[in-house]
C-alpha cells in the first residue's frame, strides 16, 4: 500500500511539472492513466484556471468517476455546467448512492430529467436511496446486494455466485432474508468457502449481528463500523425489510467529512469550503463571522470602558489586562475542544455529564491557582505593588474556572438547542473569558484602589 501511494505521487508530480511546462499532450495522456481519486485530488489543488485546463482534458467514461471523487464545492461547480444528458451519460456506472449524492445537487428539474432517461428498474433503486437524507444510513447505502435463503445449501449458493460475472465490491458477507426480504442474518464468504457444501445456509449463518436502521445518523453508524470492525453491514427499514447495505468506503467518507467539519466550524468555515476558491466569495463567507466576532469584541470593550478611571489611575492595569483575558481563553478552548471531541465520539451522554463539568472544573481550580501564583509573584515584582499581585491572581483563579465551566457545558447547552457545538462554542466562549477576566481584573482593581 506505501509503494502504491509514493508512485501514486510521483505520477502526480511528473504531470503538475508537464502542465507547468505547458506539454498538454503529455498532461492529457499521464491525466487519464490516474485513478479517478489522483485526477480529483489534482483538480482540488489546482487554482481554478488550470482546473478548467484540467477538467477538459478528462476522457468522457472517466468523468464520472471523477466527479464522485471531488468536494461537495468543486462538484457542483462542473454540474452546474451540464445538462440532465450530460449528466446522465456520464454517471450510468455509478453506484445508486454514489449518483443520489450527485443529483441532490442538482436543480430538481435537472434531476427529474435525468431519472426519466433511466429504465424502471435503475430509476426504482435510486429513488430509494433519495427518500432518505444523505446523512442518514438511508443516504450512504447502496441497494446493490446479494441475499439468499435459509433452506439453500451451500453448494446451491456457491452455483448461483458462479452465474454471476462479478459481485458488488466489498461484499464480506451475503444477507440471509425470508419471503418477504426481511433481515435474517449474514453468510460469511470465509465461511461458505470452507464449510461442508451440503450444510444449508440456515445452519451456517450469523444470526447475532443487528442491522442497520435506515433512519440512523451517519456519524452512529460511523462509530458502529469502527467498534465492529465492519467491511459492510445490511440496512433496514422501519418494518425490518432489507433496502441496502453500507460498505466502509462510505464510512471512510463520512468520518473524513466530520472531521473537516469540526476544524473548519472552530473557525465559522462551511465544511466544503474551496481551498482555491475565488476571492469575493472567500471574503464573503469570512465577513460573516469576522462580523459576529467584532460584535463580541465591542462587548469586551465596553467592559473595559465601565472601570476608565481605574485604568487611568493604575496604568499597570492596562498591562495585565491582555493576560488574564488569554489564559482565561486558552483554558476554556481546551475544555471545549475536548467535550466537543467527546460528543462527536458519541461518549458523552446525560450519566456522565456532570462527572464531566465537575472534572474541568477541578482542573480550572488547580490551574488557576498555580498559575495566579506564578503571575502574582512577576506582576509584584515587575510593578513592585503586591496589592496588584494579589488581584490578578484572584482574577486567574475566577476566570480559569469561569472558562472550564463554561467550555464543559456550553457545548452540551448548544447540542440541547440543536445548535452545531463546533460552529457556535468558539465565539460564546472567547466572549465569555474575555467578559469575565476583564470584569473581574478591573471590578477587583477598582475595590482595591478605591
Amino acid at each position: 500500500m506505501a509503494q502504491r501511494s509514493t508512485t501514486s505521487e510521483a505520477r502526480l508530480q511528473r504531470l503538475a511539472e508537464a502542465l507547468g511546462s505547458g506539454t498538454f499532450a503529455d498532461v492529457k495522456r499521464m491525466l487519464n492513466g490516474l485513478p479517478a481519486a489522483d485526477v480529483a485530488h489534482l483538480l482540488e489543488s489546482s487554482p481554478p484556471k488550470f482546473r478548467h485546463i484540467l477538467w477538459q482534458m478528462v476522457e468522457l467514461e472517466n468523468e464520472g468517476d471523477v466527479i464522485n471523487e471531488l468536494g461537495e464545492e468543486l462538484r457542483g461547480h462542473f454540474l452546474n455546467d451540464m445538462d440532465a444528458a450530460e449528466v446522465a451519460q456520464i454517471t450510468e456506472h455509478l453506484q445508486d448512492d454514489d449518483l443520489a449524492d450527485i443529483l441532490q445537487q442538482l436543480p430538481d428539474r435537472v434531476t427529474r430529467e435525468v431519472l426519466d432517461s433511466m429504465d424502471h428498474r435503475d430509476r426504482a433503486r435510486l429513488e430509494q436511496v433519495m427518500t432518505y437524507p444523505d446523512d442518514t444510513a438511508g443516504g450512504l447505502m447502496s441497494t446493490d446486494t446479494i441475499t439468499i435463503r435459509p433452506p439453500l445449501t451451500l453448494d446451491v449458493v456457491l452455483r448461483y455466485l458462479r452465474r454471476h460475472t462479478e459481485i458488488p465490491a466489498m461484499t464480506d458477507n451475503l444477507i440471509v432474508v425470508n419471503r418477504n426480504d426481511q433481515f435474517i442474518g449474514l453468510l460469511p464468504l470465509n465461511t461458505l468457502l470452507v464449510s461442508d457444501p451440503s450444510s444449508t445456509v440456515r445452519e451456517m449463518m450469523v444470526t447475532d449481528i443487528a442491522p442497520i436502521p435506515a433512519w440512523m445518523p451517519d456519524d452512529e453508524v460511523a462509530r458502529q463500523f469502527e467498534r465492529n470492525d465492519w467491511v459492510s453491514a445490511p440496512v433496514v427499514d422501519d418494518s425490518g425489510r432489507l433496502v441496502g447495505r453500507i460498505t466502509i468506503d462510505d464510512v471512510v467518507d463520512v468520518i473524513r467529512e466530520d472531521a473537516d467539519h469540526s476544524l473548519t466550524s472552530m473557525a465559522g468555515l462551511s465544511d466544503d469550503t474551496d481551498t482555491f476558491a475565488p476571492v469575493m466569495p472567500t471574503a464573503g463567507r469570512r465577513a460573516i463571522w469576522l462580523g459576529i466576532n467584532l460584535a463580541t469584541a465591542f462587548l469586551a470593550s465596553s467592559v473595559i470602558n465601565l472601570f476608565q478611571d481605574t485604568i487611568e489611575k493604575v496604568v499597570a492595569l492596562a498591562v495585565l489586562m491582555p493576560i488574564v483575558a488569554s489564559m482565561g481563553g486558552i483554558a476554556g478552548t481546551q475544555t471545549l475542544t475536548v467535550m466537543v471531541r467527546g460528543i462527536a465520539l458519541g461518549q458523552v451522554s446525560k450519566n456522565n455529564e456532570a462527572w464531566l463539568i465537575n472534572r474541568e472544573v477541578a482542573v480550572g481550580v488547580l490551574n488557576g491557582m498555580l498559575w495566579a501564583s506564578v503571575v502574582a509573584i512577576a506582576a509584584s515584582l515587575w510593578f513592585r505593588d503586591w496589592s496588584l499581585g494579589l488581584i490578578i491572581a484572584l482574577a486567574m483563579v475566577i476566570n480559569l474556572v469561569t472558562a472550564a465551566f463554561t467550555g464543559a457545558a456550553l457545548p452540551l447547552l448548544l447540542k440541547r438547542m440543536k445548535i452545531d457545538p463546533a460552529l457556535a462554542g468558539g465565539v460564546v466562549l472567547t466572549t465569555v473569558t474575555d467578559v469575565v477576566g476583564f470584569f473581574s481584573f478591573l471590578g477587583l482593581a477598582t475595590w482595591f484602589y478605591a
